[in-house]
């Protein structure tokens, strides 16, 4: 675990070095964003104003040898939702900072010129320089260029064009091993970054050192039985890395899950076009394309790829099933290639691909384009976000944003964030995370998918209410401490099927650190930072009634004509523990 943090503050330019608090002590990853947070930030404060603060913090198991460790947490006040914010991402920036010791990484406080700056990270601290060269240009270019000019091992995080102009919907992008892009996508952490003029940051662990290891033996042989057990399931050894994340589309089409055309209906007309089986087959049909790929060292799972053109030229890479539902199924888009290049312009221009692709579903709805032409989504978002025209800023604000501007009601959020792929009226336990997520709408908060429609860890039927406040209570409990630990959220498929998996994770955390944790501690993480993110949107001004889903959805979704049916109180029975 890192030993120290680093506070940068821009309104003075200058950087202290601190030493870690015992209260911060065992924390890594969301729950130390979360704490930091809740503690320094005003609830109340301009989430783009001088007292919020960015914090950057590396998990538990942050560059250990444990597989699919790499994810780095970002924490802020949302000025998306107006709450606390806890994103996740994989690429290098965590293990770089992990590699060189740092427990966290905040910025606070806002340059009172225009100026903008950048950050470079290395084994002596961290510099503060004036930079104004890469203003105005995409994420590709950054990362590429300070790639080749630090090195290809270099640690770049950055916000893009729609950062700069502190859209809501913009995001923090991440570089991965391969020099491509990873996103902290949801809540406007890109804003949040641009409101501070930080353009980037380099991070640089050429003189770093690995982590030590308490008990190396017991590592080992709990890393081993961890990763075995991510090979052994079905769904990280063989679904995820053979067909990605996509490989949803058509069991959520089955399912009758899959929300179309603005959440009208629960299946698309054309899911052989956009499913993870043809993602597989265009990929490995055309030169240079990668069907399975790691965002971070270490990953085991590989439900990434590198998808290419019909030349072999690169298009995009994590093309996710969330991007591919969004744009293919909310959006009524049926050309692949279309919805790859949307996702290359919301990488390169810093716009979280969730809320894009809904906010974008919600312009079809206003009429600004027509249904299903995925040329006029990335014209927008190449036209107007990225050059911050007027309706480039109505549109880079989100969905909520889009909705109000056009006079709409049919608007998918919760907390003013896009909901994600899954129906709540067809698969009912994700409407409980939806609803209740300190974050907004949020699927990876507690995804009930898991239980509800691909039966791992039992099975909870997912059109009817029982059982569904207990389970999204459990796994969204779970997913906050496996968050902190710096795990992907993948891994929860095997824990809750294979005990032995489970028992592994704190028994890492035991061997890293030479403490005794149990099974109950790691549930106790779990609460605790759940209710420190709701005791925050509580001070913040949210009460219950922000744990409550769009009214629409108590219209009949086809086709098995299911409504969202959950009263506020017993929506409420989730913060019950």
């Amino acid at each position: 675990m890192g030993e120290k943090i680093y506070r940068v503050n821009m309104t003075t330019l200058t950087v202290t070095t601190e030493a870690v608090p015992s209260e911060w002590a065992g924390l890594g990853g969301r729950a130390l964003t979360s704490s930091i947070v809740a503690k320094e930030v005003p609830p109340t404060c301009a989430a783009l104003g001088k007292y919020n603060k960015l914090v950057f913090a590396p998990g538990l198991l942050t560059s250990t040898a444990a597989a699919n460790s790499g994810r780095l947490s970002a924490g802020f006040k949302s000025p998306l939702t107006g709450g606390i914010k806890e994103s996740n991402a994989g690429g290098t920036a965590a293990q770089n900072l992990e590699k060189l010791g740092i427990k966290a990484l905040i910025i606070e406080g806002m340059p009172a010129d225009d100026k903008w700056y950048s950050l470079h990270v290395n084994n002596d601290g961290v510099t503060i320089k004036e930079d104004c060269e890469f203003l105005g240009k995409g994420n590709y270019e950054v990362i590429t260029t300070l790639s080749e000019r630090l090195g290809k091992k270099i640690g770049v995080l950055v916000t893009g064009p729609a950062g700069e102009f502190k859209m809501a919907a913009a995001n923090i992008s991440v570089k991965d091993p391969d020099g491509n892009i990873r996103s902290h996508g949801r809540g406007g952490g890109g804003a949040v970054m641009g409101a501070k003029k930080v353009k980037y940051i380099t991070i640089d662990d050429s003189a770093g050192s690995p982590v030590t290891i308490a008990d190396p033996e017991k590592f080992r042989t709990q890393a081993r039985i961890f990763a075995k057990a991510m090979l052994d399931h079905p769904v990280t050894g063989q679904g995820l890395p053979t067909y990605g994340t996509d490989v949803l589309i058509n069991i959520l089409n089955e399912a009758g899950g899959l929300p179309t055309k603005n959440f009208r209906y629960g299946r698309v007309d054309h899911p052989e076009k956009i499913c993870g089986e043809t993602v597989h087959e265009t990929i490995t049909s055309r030169p240079n394309g990668v069907a399975a790929h790691g965002c971070h060292a270490g990953c085991i799972i590989k439900c990434s790829q590198i998808y290419v053109d019909a030349q072999g030229e690169y298009i995009t890479s994590g093309f996710e099933y969330e991007t591919i539902w969004g744009f293919g199924c909310a959006c009524n888009i049926s050309d692949l290639d279309d919805i790859a290049k949307n996702d290359w312009v919301m990488d390169d221009i810093g716009i979280d691909s969730i809320e894009g692709a809904v906010l974008m579903s919600v312009a079809m709805e206003a009429g600004i384009i027509p249904w299903g032409d995925g040329k006029a989504t990335y014209r927008l978002f190449d036209q107007d976000v990225r050059k911050g025209t007027p309706l480039g800023r109505i549109l880079g604000n989100g969905t909520g944003s889009v909705g109000k501007a056009y006079g709409l009601t049919r608007i998918p959020t919760v907390k003013n964030q896009a909901i994600p792929a899954y129906d709540p009226r067809s698969v009912k336990g994700i409407g409980i995370t939806y609803a209740t997520s300190p974050m907004g709408a949020d699927h990876t908060a507690g995804y009930t998918i898991a239980t509800n429609i691909l039966k791992v860890g039992g099975f909870v039927d997912p059109l009817k209410k029982d059982g569904q406040v207990e389970l999204s209570r459990n796994l969204s409990i779970a997913t906050a401490a496996v968050d902190s630990c710096g795990l992907c959220i993948f891994v929860a498929f095997p824990a809750l099927d294979i005990p032995e998996c489970f028992t592994a994770i704190y028994e890492m955390i035991n061997a890293r650190y030479g403490i005794s944790l149990t099974a109950d501690d790691v549930v106790g993480l779990g609460k605790y930072v759940l209710k420190t993110e709701r005791e925050f949107n509580l001070a913040a001004g949210m009460t219950n009634k922000d744990d409550r889903l769009p009214e629409f959805f108590e219209e009949e979704v086809p086709p098995h004509n299911s409504v969202w049916d959950f009263s506020g109180a017993e929506i409420d029975e989730f913060w019950n523990f």
